[in-house]
């Protein structure tokens, strides 16, 4: 009977990536491979030679992740690229990596020198200019939202779409451009259904017979998910597709 047992993580590793199982176990079975199968090959033929039939399950049932050298591995096994194997991306390694990419190829086409991009990969925080942050988008094919992400500009985009929805949302066009690579007219309309929607939400409430503590409560979960209402209004509107 194999057991789980892998090299221990090293404190300086990267952080794992957003594994995702199902779709690991999906690509296994329309293979016809079985974990047996799996873990042999990753021996054989990518010098994992810890790989176990324990090891590939407990990835498959999500009790297990495995590190960027062994999801580049399974992939390989599995005739699939690594970001078939990974769930939705957020930083800005993990999109990097589920395309592929080293360090050196990112660093290069956007213009920086490789150990300031790493720090900007380690730390969360993008430095770059508005023509490598557009470079950067093109290379890792980055949603608007992808971009607020990586870029770390999710925090600031999440509080000035609150002072939107409950003030008067014109006043805040020109900060949420700031953040966003948006047209001004998609985002004049996102702000003004996000503010009518905030307004909706309480006015019903009270409609109801629900207190002002009960509409608190439901104004409040409108804007704890702001930036989710936000991206949701963006991809509905017909100017959506035209960042």
């Amino acid at each position: 009977m194999w057991a789980v047992h892998r090299p221990s993580a090293h404190p300086d590793h990267p952080p794992l990536p957003p594994f995702d199982a199902p779709a690991a176990r999906r690509l296994r079975t329309a293979l016809g491979m079985d974990p047996d199968h799996v873990a042999h090959t990753l021996r054989a033929s990518y010098a994992l030679p810890y790989a176990s039939p324990a090891l590939v399950t407990a990835w498959e049932r999500g009790t297990a992740a495995p590190s960027h050298p062994e999801l580049t591995a399974l992939a390989g096994v599995l005739w699939c690229s690594p970001g078939d194997l990974i769930g939705r991306p957020r930083t800005l390694r993990e999109h990097r990596v589920a395309r592929g990419l080293a360090p050196e190829d990112v660093a290069r086409t956007v213009g920086h020198e490789l150990q300031a991009y790493l720090r900007m990969e380690e730390t969360g925080r993008w430095r770059g200019t508005e023509r490598q942050s557009a470079a950067l988008a093109r290379l890792l094919a980055l949603s608007p939202a992808d971009v607020v992400t990586v870029t770390g500009r999710e925090d600031a985009l999440a509080e000035v779409l609150r002072r939107a929805a409950t003030t008067r949302w014109q006043a805040y066009v020109r900060p949420v451009l700031k953040v966003v690579p948006l047209e001004r007219r998609l985002v004049e309309g996102v702000l003004h259904r996000l503010h009518r929607d905030y307004q909706g939400h309480m006015a019903a409430t009270l409609s109801r017979g629900g207190g002002h503590g009960d509409a608190g409560d439901r104004g409040r979960e409108f804007l704890d998910r702001i930036v989710d209402h936000f991206w949701t209004a963006v991809t509905r509107s017909p100017r959506g597709s035209r960042p």
